[in-house]
This record gives C-alpha cells, structure tokens and sequence, in this order.
C-alpha cells in the first residue's frame, strides 16, 4: 500500500508531520519540492501539503483529487485559504490545535478495504438466560457464512466469552492490552492482535484481576471494528458500565434474551427499561417457560426476533469443551441464520 505524501521543505513542520503519523500508524513519503511529488500525486492515499510550499505546488496545476490537506502553523496568516484553493485542498490543517484530526484523517487514509460493519449487541432478561451462548452462536455461524466477525465480551464477570468457544489459551490481545489506549485503533492493527478462528476475531478478559473498561476504550474498539468487520456482536452484562452504555449508543440492534416466567420476564423487563434509555432498536429472544409467548411478548413491549427451545444436551456440550452444532437444520443454527438475515439484510 502506498504512503501519505508531504510536500514540505519546513524540517520542524515535517519533524511535527512525522511523529503524528506515527500515531496513527503510518510512515511518510516526503517530497521538499513539488517537481519530486509528482510521480506519487495519485497515489498516495493523502497529500499533507506545508504552506511554505503551496504557491510552488499550485503552480504545477496538479490534476484535482481528493484527500489534499493544507498544513500550517499560523492560523491567522489571511493568505491562508487562498493557498488552500490554489492547491486544491480539501481543508486546512493547522497545528498544533488539529493534531487529533490529523492522526484520524492519517489512520483513515491507510485503511485497507474499509467496511461499515454492523453492531449487535446481545444482553440477558436474567442470568442463565443464554445470552452469551446465542452472541457465541451468532458469531460462529456469521463466520462460518464467510462474514468477517468480531465478537466483543463486555462482561468482566462473565467467565470469558473465550471459554465458551473453548479457546481460553488461545494467543493475543485481551482487553487489558487495550485499555490503556486513546483514541483511534487501527482495524488491521485490531485484527492482527486478537485471537482469531478463521473469519471470527475475539476480544475477552485476561484471568485474575477484574478490571473495569473504560468507555474509551469501548469506542475505540467498536469503531475499529465496524471498519474493519462486517459484523460486530456484543456481549453485554446485565448491570450497564459505562463500556456497556457506550456499546448499545453504538448497536444497530440489541437482543435481549428472556425466559418466559414470570421472574423472568419482571428481571428482562427491568433490564429493557434500562437499555431503552441508551438505544431504539431492542429485539426478544424468548426462552420457552410457563407463560404463554404472547403473554410474555406484551410484557416486555418490545418485537420479538425469534425463540429458543430448551436444548437439554446443550449444558454438557459446552461443559466438554465442545461447540454446539450451527446447522440448517438444528435450532440453535435456524435461529442464529435467521437472526442474520433479519439484521444484516444485505448480505
């Protein structure tokens, strides 16, 4: 992939140019004079242009194109804009008040095949309702349907979602490697650094010390992910963190799993109460139990997306290690087909 082109001759403005791409990811092709920028003009996927060098690149006439930046250090100068017009620039880049903008536009340009993945986030009515095994499932069967999947465990006292896929040794980053991150990750950086199973990227805890994510962190991760991800499922808990809210402000769509008793459908009807006040679009997954389905469904006030039978051999496949069949043709498969369908229309 080519690099970020600057036309500079300013050593301490390219010294300042050099260190922020670092930050986003990025190294620089440097060009002191506009005659040595030529042959990358339309290559490169963004031209820093320094406004010691402006006039002389404008006076080359180079052929128009997107993501053109002017870059000063003097905001008041008034001959600013007009710079910005005779090169062709897109916006005006001064620092050191845009040095964040600059390391997102530079993180930007070096995506490669950028995506808008999808987020879902899956939370329990209750414990033990099976939301964490629904998100698993969802997520295997997305993958195996060759969708470029991350699964996120946003639990901290979950057990780990890793686990559940029986991949707890599995090398690569956990959430205790990232936390400490501000602002923008890289998804090819995110991809490369988590545990990954063919198209299924995940993202759980370290063992030991429970440690809080910070909604930064959370945003960071799951804008990440929507670039580099055709889909991103969440696995929330029921007691919202800040990590938890920033995710459902983020969901497309959000899953609530309810078991059909009345204890049951009380606790998931609190729980979608409190989700409501972060997010529009919430979904059921009812869990069969002693109340008629639509006596449940009118409890909880929310459109159902589907229902799981009880899978009496289900408990015992997790406990050996083992996945669950995800098959047309069982439950857990159907459901999990269906559920894609209805939330990722396009594909």
């Amino acid at each position: 992939m080519h690099r970020p082109l600057v036309i500079t001759e300013d050593y301490a403005l390219l010294d300042d140019l050099v260190r922020i791409a670092a930050a986003a990811g990025a190294q620089l092709d440097v060009a002191h004079v506009p005659a040595h920028a030529r042959p990358f003009w339309n290559l490169a996927p963004l031209i820093a242009i320094g406004a010691d060098q402006a006039d002389n690149v404008a006076a080359t006439s180079p052929p128009p194109r997107d993501q053109v930046l002017l870059v000063t250090r003097d905001g008041e100068d008034p001959d600013t804009w007009r710079k910005c017009v005779a090169v062709g620039a897109q916006a005006v880049i001064t620092l050191p008040g845009d040095e964040r903008d600059l390391v997102d536009r530079l993180a930007d340009a070096m995506e490669p095949d950028p995506r808008s993945g999808s987020v879902v986030c899956v939370i329990g009515g209750r414990g033990g309702a099976g939301a964490s095994v629904l998100a698993a499932c969802m997520a295997l069967r997305a993958s195996a349907d060759r969708l470029r999947t991350l699964l996120v465990d946003a639990d901290p006292l979950g057990g780990g979602i890793d686990a559940l896929l029986g991949h707890e040794e599995a090398s690569g980053a956990r959430w205790g490697d990232l936390v400490a991150r501000e602002g923008r990750i890289n998804s090819s950086a995110l991809q490369a650094a988590l545990p990954a199973f063919g198209d299924l990227a995940v993202l759980s805890f370290h063992r030991g010390e429970v440690a809080e994510i910070p909604s930064q962190a959370m945003r960071s991760v799951l804008e990440a992910g929507r670039r580099g991800f055709d889909l991103v499922i969440v696995d929330l808990p029921r007691h919202l963190d800040p990590a938890a809210t920033e995710a459902l402000t983020r969901a497309q769509t959000t899953l609530t799993v309810a078991t059909a008793d009345v204890r049951g459908i009380l606790s998931a009807a609190q729980v979608v109460s409190e989700v409501r006040k972060h997010t529009a679009d919430i979904r059921a997954i009812l869990r069969p139990g002693v109340l008629d389905d639509d006596v449940a469904m009118s409890s909880l006030g929310i459109p159902s997306a589907g229902s799981l039978p009880d899978q009496p051999r289900l408990t015992a496949t997790l406990n050996r290690g083992e996945l669950p069949g995800l098959g047309p043709r069982t439950v857990l498969g159907a459901l999990c087909t269906s559920l894609l369908r209805d939330l990722l229309p396009a594909t």
